[in-house]
Parts: structure tokens; C-alpha cells; sequence
């Protein structure tokens, strides 16, 4: 039953079988004298019943018990590597039919979500951001390839050309809230964006831009934000999409904006870090998050999955999956790596959490 459970499993026992017939029945005529050429042919010729006539008169009894069990054997094994090649192949396109109409149900549910654009290593990163941060997503990826990458991921994705309009309409861009464009060709994020903002007037769009100048282009077709990976990376995608308010109030107050230019200068990063549903530091307190990095960091602020702000808090106060968490020190790539660990027990000088 299992193997009639799996067409896969199912087609290459069987190929293995024909293999050990095809095999026996050669080494048994090569006994009686024939040469490897001669036996190999008078296989071919059994097993797929051409019957074109024997290359050597059949007239031992050895050579008719040969004859016999190839033909049983070898005329079986062809019949049911016949039946399971169809029911491997039809399977195949079965599932892909019912894995992509399974997708566009999922999408077509979806409201409120975002969209990404390429799926790239900044949309690797952005993804794997989002899906820490709880948002809902789909990822448009031109190349099949990758949009298997991220169906293999768990993420919902769409083969398609989001320069076309239409495949924007399939990831319901009616319905999203936000569309990030991450692709490596200014060109076609520039067309994209204009392509989202008629679609969909009230959507945010934050795009990804390679050069300097083409940062104006960008906002004139529609872009409510442009990144310059160079300079801000997938990071702070993810963060103008899952903590806008928390954002602005960081990156776009001018106060802010001097404060976080003389940390720069003192050699200290201000990063919005986001908790994973099950990582090292989900569910720990402050003072256990600041302990495990060293003084490395410490933590300004905590903005709650459900919207909720908290400034300066207590160090008795425990984050959860999905919160931003504000930080403030050194070597934020270490701060990252601490919030991307898997959940283990970590060890801080002589405690281990």
C-alpha cells in the first residue's frame, strides 16, 4: 500500500525490476553461448514483444525455460512500468493544477496584505522579515525556479512578469496595502510603480532603487518610498511595512534624524529589529534580551504586534513574537544574528538562559 501511495517510489521499483530481468536473462543466454550482443537483442526482443524472429534456434530445454520466464517476467514488468509511468505522469500534472489553484485561492482570501517583487536576496530578506513580523505576503517571482524557492519556504508566490498588469491583479493588488518592488532593474520597478499606483491609488509603495537618480524618477511614478539597498537594506523594508508609525518617527523626524547621525558618529546603530515567531529571544524579558548581548545594545523602545507603543520600558518586560523591538548600540549585525538565532539555551557569562 505504501507504494501505491508514492507513483514515484512505485516507477522505480519497478525500473529496478525490469533491470534485475533484463539482467538475468542476459547472463542466462550468454551461458548457453551466445555471444553479449546476440543476448541482448534476443531480450530486447522479448521483453517488448516485437517478435521479429530469434537470432539462435530456441531448441534446448534450457533455452525454452529462458525464453519462457523472460517473456512472463520481462512482458509483466513492461505492462506495469507502462501503468505507473502514466499514473507518475498524470499524478505530476495533477498537482501542479491543484497546487496552483490551491495558491490563487489563498491569494484570492488575502486582504490587506503586501506584495513583493523579485525575490532576490533582498527579497529573500524581506520575506523572511515579513514572515517573522506576522504580516501576510505574496511574493511575484518571474523565474520558476525561485518561486519554487519560496513555495519550498512556506510563502505564497506567483510565476508572473509584475510588469504586467495582470499579474499584479492575480496577487490582489486591489486588496493590498503595500507593494514592495525589489528588483535589481530600476527600469522595470519604475514601471511597476506605475503600473501599482493606477491599479490601486491608495497602496503604498516602497521601491527599490540602484542608482542615485533614479530615486526622483521613482517617487513621480508613484512611489510612496524609494531604498537604496546600498545604504539602507531589505531591513528597513520590512520595517517601514510592519512599524510605519515607529518609522517615521525614527527615520523622518528631523530631531531624529540629527540624533541618529551623531549615534553614527559615535560609532552606535539605531536598528527596528523584529522578534521571529520562535527564536532565541522570544518571550524574554528585556534584561534577559540586553544580558545575552553583552552590553552590546539596549533596547529604547518596543512597539507591540497589535500597534501598541512603549517607550523606555521596564526590564521585567517580556516580547513576544512579532513585536519591534528599538535598539541602540554597537555592531547591530550582531544585535540581528541574536534575534535570527533559533530558540536554544544561550549562555551569558555564568548564566544560561
Amino acid at each position: 500500500m505504501e507504494l501505491l501511495g508514492s507513483p514515484a517510489r512505485t516507477l522505480i521499483s519497478i525500473l529496478a525490476f525490469m533491470a534485475v530481468v533484463v539482467l538475468l536473462a542476459t547472463a542466462a543466454y550468454m551461458h548457453a553461448g551466445w555471444s553479449l550482443s546476440d543476448a541482448t537483442y534476443m531480450v530486447a526482443l522479448t521483453v517488448y514483444t516485437v517478435g521479429y524472429g530469434e537470432v539462435h534456434p530456441i531448441n534446448t530445454p534450457y533455452l525454452h525455460n529462458v525464453t519462457m520466464a523472460t517473456m512472463i517476467l520481462g512482458c509483466t514488468g513492461m505492462i506495469l512500468f507502462t501503468g505507473a509511468l502514466v499514473q507518475f505522469l498524470t499524478i505530476t500534472q495533477l498537482q501542479q493544477i491543484l497546487g496552483v489553484k490551491r495558491v490563487k485561492a489563498e491569494i484570492d482570501r488575502l486582504e490587506n496584505h503586501v506584495i513583493v517583487v523579485g525575490f532576490g536576496r533582498i527579497g529573500l530578506m524581506l520575506a523572511k522579515g515579513l514572515s517573522a513580523g506576522g504580516a501576510k505576503f505574496v511574493v511575484i517571482e518571474q523565474n520558476e525556479k525561485r518561486a519554487a524557492e519560496v513555495r519550498a519556504m512556506g510563502y505564497l508566490s506567483l510565476v508572473g512578469d509584475a510588469t504586467d498588469e495582470a499579474a499584479l491583479a492575480d496577487a490582489g493588488i486591489a486588496r493590498a496595502r503595500t507593494l514592495a518592488t525589489v528588483l535589481p532593474n530600476d527600469a522595470a520597478n519604475v514601471f511597476i510603480a506605475l503600473s501599482a499606483r493606477s491599479l490601486n491609488p491608495k497602496i503604498e509603495i516602497i521601491a527599490r532603487g540602484e542608482l542615485p537618480s533614479t530615486e526622483g524618477k521613482l517617487l513621480q511614478a508613484g512611489a510612496n518610498r524609494v531604498v537604496m539597498p546600498t545604504h539602507i537594506g531589505a531591513e528597513r523594508i520590512a520595517e517601514l511595512i510592519l512599524f510605519p508609525e515607529t518609522s517615521r518617527l525614527l527615520r523622518d523626524s528631523p530631531k531624529m534624524a540629527d540624533l541618529e547621525r551623531t549615534l553614527r558618529n559615535c560609532g552606535l546603530d539605531m536598528e527596528v529589529l523584529t522578534v521571529p515567531p520562535k527564536g532565541a529571544v522570544t518571550g524574554r524579558s528585556i534584561a534577559e534580551i540586553e544580558t545575552l548581548g553583552q552590553g552590546k545594545f539596549f533596547i529604547l523602545q518596543v512597539e507591540r504586534k497589535d500597534g501598541g507603543h512603549i517607550n523606555t520600558p521596564e526590564r521585567a518586560l517580556r516580547v513576544h513574537a512579532g513585536d519591534g523591538v528599538v535598539i541602540v548600540g554597537r555592531q547591530s549585525e550582531e544585535a540581528r544574528a541574536l534575534f535570527d538565532a533559533p530558540a536554544k539555551k544561550l549562555r551569558a557569562g555564568r548564566t544560561t538562559y
